[in-house]
């Protein structure tokens, strides 16, 4: 991913909302969204078909996941692995969800600079190879891009502000969401963050939605754990001219809420 909203414990019928869009090279072949049955846990996710792995996923349990690059070139290995194996493998880990991410972080040191954060509707937690290995993450919204978590980029900051006003509304519709995840306006040029890629690249890369003919969103998804535990998982995806191409749409409820109401 390389924008990401998350609002934890703020909605009155939701204990999760997240938005979120992934950037990337068009001709990077990708699978969309769908259960990973050869997985254990088995996840919800789309894929990665060059590199293997995945951006954001959901597993049975309720647990969620994603990954997003952090954007520096002096620093950046080609011959690095793949950081699509984060979100797998926090899914799979039956440690509380702070555990799982440390011990993901604390082994990534290989890989080029990345943001990982998971969790599940009781508690949530974020670390980076560029940061902190681990930290829980306050109930409220945070947001996230091609920096550290909450770096007030403009788009950030933006799409925050958009979903604090969905989440204050009480709204279940998720077109606002995708709306926010959709909006192509970009950074005046004084706001723009020194990344180090020149100034036409920062402004082509500054809004929330990115439209170009090599790069850009290539889907924007919404999940929501709701306090019942019933998880809506919906990803759309886009062409290189940022035109829909198809949509995903799952829902299902968490198994931890399944098997305590069987008990």
């Amino acid at each position: 991913m390389c924008l990401a909203v998350l609002a934890l414990d703020a909605h009155p019928r939701h204990a999760v909302v997240l938005a979120a869009n992934r950037d990337e090279a068009h001709a990077r072949a990708a699978a969309p969204a769908a259960w990973w049955t050869h997985a254990a846990p088995t996840l919800l996710a789309g894929r990665d078909l060059e590199g293997g792995g995945t951006w954001l996923g959901v597993d049975r349990r309720g647990r969620f996941a994603f990954v997003t690059n952090v954007r520096d070139p002096a620093r950046h290995d080609p011959a690095a692995p793949t950081r699509g194996t984060l979100v797998p493998r926090v899914l799979a880990d039956a440690a509380p969800v702070d555990v799982a991410v440390t011990r993901a972080v604390q082994d990534a040191r290989a890989l080029n600079g990345f943001n990982l954060l998971a969790g599940d509707a009781r508690s949530a937690a974020w670390g980076s190879n560029r940061g902190v290995p681990g930290e829980r993450l306050a109930p409220g919204v945070h947001g996230v891009s091609n920096a550290l978590l909450d770096t007030p980029w403009p788009k950030v900051v933006r799409s925050r502000e958009r979903l604090a006003a969905w989440l204050a509304s009480g709204d279940d519709d998720f077109a606002p969401l995708f709306a926010l995840l959709a909006d192509r306006t970009p950074a005046p040029d004084e706001a723009l963050p020194d990344t180090g890629v020149g100034r036409e690249r920062e402004r082509l890369l500054s809004p929330p939605f990115i439209a170009s003919p090599t790069y850009g969103t290539r889907c924007s998804t919404v999940v929501t754990i709701g306090r019942d535990g019933r998880v809506r998982f919906v990803e759309r995806r886009f062409d290189a001219a940022g035109a829909p191409v198809g949509e995903s749409r799952l829902e299902f409820v968490a198994e931890d809420v399944s098997a305590a109401r069987a008990a």
